[in-house]
């Protein structure tokens, strides 16, 4: 295996596996599985890229150590040559964790300094310059995610943010030093590593410096970021000799459907409105779950009551309409109760027949992949930037899409299902 990738959430798993699976034209990207947690058994002779998917973006910042490390330990026994941390494109943490103590715990094990931690992914708006995170043209903490129910961005200077969760000092190499292509990237990094600082933020403003990062970081042993650092690795081996490259292609999944989302972002709640206008959607009263009258076979019942017509459950609301809910009956509740909703409720729509599932949201769609049991995704087209196609390998005929809240185009709920079924995408 060539290149192994541990995600810190599950949609953001699905996200780098796109990019790695399609690379870039003419070359094309790597035979790539997801898996959902850490293997127990190897990865088969033909896989030539592996993505981890842990659910540790939110958990306490040394139980995401200890699980990032035990995936690092696998993907080194598989023979990878490079190793990519995940984390989402709008850098979503806390200033106690997780991106900064997970990156340097990696670092260490392999013995790097002047590690990249770049975010970018320009196709989503998602740029650095400065160490300045924008999301458009807009700052991370003007953006929206702000607002975040789990992670609140309130800082767009992702040096002094990742400083917060750092032992070490963190660098920056700004857009001056990238323009001037990779051997100036790399001395770059080499320094920042002599001065000691373990990661360092990284600009970038479009798909070309992208390129050059890749270029210069071709020999490292470690990469932190967005599923963008990973948009020139492919290439980089399939220059070396050590793979053909290619498009990813998975089989077609037809047959009964079901959205499920539980983004709060902008983008999804306009996703949503827009669904509603030809296809039936039930929204879900949180008062309602947290006293117990309402259940996962009530989300099934709708499902069923809608077959054919791309019905869609979800739980978004406005941010205000969140914070009030969370400061009635507490964050950690809210979110526990609503993930175990959506995860009994894709048990039983799986378990009724239904095999092609569209997910929005990175926690509700750990929860429903937990469910369900999957173990492992190959990686198929791309519906929209960042969201491919996913069909189980264990032969169960399961298609689907796990999409991050902020992905998407306004349509994609529809398209992603019509992409499941080789009708779309």
């Amino acid at each position: 295996m060539l290149l192994g990738v541990i995600a810190d959430d599950f949609t953001g798993a699905s996200d780098i596996a796109n990019t790695i699976a399609k690379g870039i034209a003419p070359e094309g990207g790597l035979r790539t599985v997801q898996y959902l947690g850490v293997p127990r058994t190897d990865a088969a002779p033909d896989v030539e890229a592996c993505v981890i998917a842990l659910k540790s973006r939110s958990i306490p910042a040394a139980e995401a150590v200890a699980q990032s490390l035990e995936a690092l330990d696998w993907l080194e026994a598989q023979g990878c040559r490079q190793i990519i941390f995940k984390y989402c494109s709008t850098f979503d943490s806390t200033p106690e964790g997780n991106i900064g103590p997970v990156g340097e715990a990696l670092a260490k094990r392999l013995g790097e300094k002047g590690v990249i931690a770049c975010s970018v992914f320009p196709d989503a708006g998602r740029t650095i310059y400065k160490g300045h995170l924008f999301v458009g043209d807009r700052l991370l903490n003007e953006s929206g995610m702000e607002h975040h129910p789990l992670n609140p961005m309130t800082d767009a200077d992702l040096r002094r943010w990742l400083g917060l969760q750092c032992k070490d000092p963190v660098g920056l190499v700004d857009w001056s030093v990238i323009r001037r292509g990779p051997d100036a990237v790399r001395a770059a990094l080499v320094t920042a590593g002599e001065k000691g600082e373990t990661l360092v933020i990284v600009d970038a403003l479009a798909n070309d410096d992208l390129l050059t990062i890749a270029a210069a970081c071709a020999e490292a042993k470690l990469l932190t970021g967005g599923s963008g650092i990973a948009l020139g690795l492919p290439r980089n081996f399939i220059k070396a000799g050590l793979a053909k490259g290619g498009k990813p292609e998975v089989d077609a999944i037809d047959g009964l459907d079901a959205v499920l989302v539980g983004s709060c972002s902008r983008a999804t709640l306009a996703q949503i409105e827009r669904h509603s206008t030809g296809h039936p959607v039930l929204a879900i009263d949180v008062n309602k779950v947290m006293d117990g009258t309402l259940k996962a076979d009530d989300l099934v019942a709708f499902v069923r009551a809608n077959h054919g017509k791309a019905p869609l459950v979800y739980s978004s609301s406005k941010p205000e309409e969140v914070a009030a809910l969370q400061e009635k009956y507490g964050r950690e509740a809210v979110a526990h109760k609503l993930d175990a909703l959506f995860a009994q409720a894709a048990k039983a729509l799986f378990d009724a027949g239904v095999r092609r599932i569209v997910v929005g949201g990175g926690e509700t769609s750990g929860a429903v992949v937990s469910a369900l049991g999957v173990t492992s995704f190959r990686i198929g087209p791309e519906i929209d930037p960042g969201v491919p196609v996913l069909v189980t390998e264990d032969g169960t005929g399961l298609g689907m899409a796990l999409k991050s809240g902020n992905f998407g185009g306004v349509d994609f709920f529809e398209k992603a299902l019509g992409a499941i079924s080789g009708t779309g995408a």
